[in-house]
């Protein structure tokens, strides 16, 4: 189960634990109002057996209560473990990366949270389609189109330094943006060509773990895991490689993490 799935399982689940209780509720209230009308309310409802018959409904009611509040600990169980992780790669990665400072890095937020729905850092929507993976249309803030397409007009010029940087800037300029994962996936596609396999691993791990589950997921995890392992960290990398075919088996991403797992050694 990916992280994000897991988080919307959860929601689901606190939903439906909260109509069980009211349905629970409303059951031992029909009860009361039979055991206070008397025989002739139960001979109405259908004699002594409906009493028999509300008992098990609740019952049965109270065990599903219990079920879901299991369940629904796993899933946040879960979503702590992938935040975790992420978490501890951005650690690593830190400490890999010229100039970082491990102390000064941000608490990691809850992956595949809610930076989707973010509102953008400035004003001024627009409807626009976003740049790539034939997505449908979503709100853009004025002039995210044309920064992006700035700096992925440098990408596809091979100017990687210009490019990094410029993916970089839009990041901060539009966090939360419906382009900022495709952003991040590009800046660590730069930053790869330019030999910064700490910053590209980074950008990779960023644009994973703000959609576990989007059209860039399978690649950003097998770039994550090829960039780790250009760092050394053969045990983070065979981990984080392993993930892609666990989450993604009919990406054409899971045959190429598989090889990039031989390459490496892993077991």
């Amino acid at each position: 189960m990916s992280s994000a799935a897991a988080q919307d399982k959860a929601e689901s689940l606190a939903q439906m634990r909260a109509e069980l209780q009211v349905l629970a509720g409303q059951l031992q209230a029909l009860r009361s109002e039979l055991v206070a009308g008397g025989q002739a309310a139960i001979q109405a409802a259908g004699g002594p057996g409906a009493l028999d018959r509300m008992n098990a409904m609740e019952a049965e009611l109270s065990r599903l209560t219990a079920a879901t509040e299991q369940l629904q600990l796993r899933v946040e169980k879960v979503v702590a473990d992938g935040t975790n992780r992420v978490g501890d790669l951005e650690f690593r990665i830190c400490e890999l990366e010229e100039g970082c400072d491990p102390a000064n890095l941000p608490i990691t937020a809850t992956i595949g949270g809610d930076a989707a729905g973010a509102v953008p850092a400035t004003g001024g929507a627009t409807t626009a389609p976003t740049a790539t993976l034939d997505a449908p249309k979503v709100e853009l803030a004025m002039n995210e189109q044309a920064d992006f397409d700035a700096a992925k007009a440098k990408l596809d010029a091979g100017d990687y330094p210009g490019a990094s940087l410029g993916f970089a800037q839009f990041v901060a300029n539009y966090p939360g943006g419906p382009l900022t994962g495709e952003a991040q996936f590009l800046q660590g596609e730069a930053l790869g060509h330019t030999g910064d396999a700490a910053g590209s691993a980074r950008a990779y791990l960023a644009s994973f773990s703000g959609d576990p589950a989007g059209p860039r997921a399978p690649a950003s995890l097998l770039r994550l895991g090829a960039a780790l392992g250009l760092l050394g960290q053969t045990q983070d990398a065979c981990v984080t490689l392993n993930e892609v075919p666990a989450r993604f088996p009919q990406a054409p991403e899971a045959g190429e993490a598989r090889s990039t797992m031989q390459s490496l050694g892993c077991q």
